[in-house]
């Protein structure tokens, strides 16, 4: 089943028209949701970031955000998901193909699950990642479905056998392709200020709270490659990838090439607001909760 505007139908009686205008130009949003033990992580939190997606491209969104948490948790229930995501979008709907916005439409949306599990080899051990320059538009803080410059980064990343691209714009580090970066330096935790460059994740919320609360001292400002290289820590936050450590950038070591001890600091108490939020679960670690 899926989600189609308020409705739960099967995926067959689906169908997108070829003047959409999400299909034509990209015109639309989308978040995706953790689910974890059968419940959507910190789902208010994401159709938040989904309004405001939508304000800033001036999208009307006729959907009521409490009925729409009531189908998200049937289309989970549906589905009969355990671990795995929701794909949330919607686009500005049909028109005659026309750059400016039309006179009147319809948005559409449409939202579907995935079983997925949670990507304990590389919680564990980290990732290899490499720099790429960040070539994309300047609005990054709005969800938009214009991904192409993040899809080149990662595709590069892949060719090079990295799990992640690191963007780069006049020689700072902004975020990832598909991740927020954090680069941990005696003790203290830095990522670039949430502005206009980088999606505001809310893994990185999260991960941001939980240092809070471990008394983790957070600098949110800005770092250059050559910081990057220099860290004791980095690791990488994201829906799909949680708290994921960062043991090599480019050919480079980063600390001792291991999950360092903030990181993995990190990585428990974010465990601890999946058990608070969806209920007791295996630690990546392998520590009942």
């Amino acid at each position: 089943m899926i989600l189609w505007n308020d409705r739960l139908i099967p995926r067959n009686e689906a169908s997108v028209d070829i003047e959409d205008r999400g299909y034509q130009f990209g015109d639309g949003i989308y978040e995706v949701i953790r689910v974890y033990g059968g419940k959507a992580f910190y789902l208010t939190e994401h159709l938040n970031r989904l309004e405001k997606s939508a304000r800033e491209i001036r999208l009307p969104l006729p959907w009521d955000f409490g009925l729409l948490a009531e189908r998200i948790n049937q289309l989970v229930d549906a589905n009969r998901l355990v671990e795995g995501t929701i794909y949330l979008q919607v686009t500005r709907g049909r028109a005659p193909r026309n750059h400016a916005f039309p006179e009147k439409t319809e948005p559409v949306l449409v939202a579907y699950t995935t079983e997925v599990p949670r990507p304990e080899a590389i919680l564990k051990e980290g990732i290899r990642t490499c720099t790429h320059r960040d070539i994309r538009w300047l609005r990054c803080d709005i969800k938009s479905l214009n991904l192409l410059g993040a899809v080149l980064a990662k595709q590069e990343a892949v060719e090079k056998g990295c799990k992640e691209a690191i963007l780069v714009r006049d020689g700072t580090v902004t975020e990832g392709s598909s991740s927020n970066v954090f680069i941990v330096r005696d003790g203290t935790l830095y990522t670039h200020p949430a502005n206009n460059l980088i999606l505001h994740g809310i893994t990185r919320s999260i991960v941001l709270k939980c240092a809070g609360d471990e008394g983790i001292p957070v600098k949110e400002e800005t770092f250059s490659v050559d910081d990057l290289y220099a860290a004791d820590e980095a690791f990488i936050t994201g829906t799909m990838v949680e708290v994921c450590p960062v043991i090599r950038v480019d050919d480079r070591k980063i600390g001792d090439g291991v999950p360092g001890p903030v990181t993995r600091r990190l990585q428990k108490a974010f465990d601890g607001q999946i058990a608070h939020q969806c209920g007791q679960m295996d630690g990546i670690m392998g520590e009942r909760r």
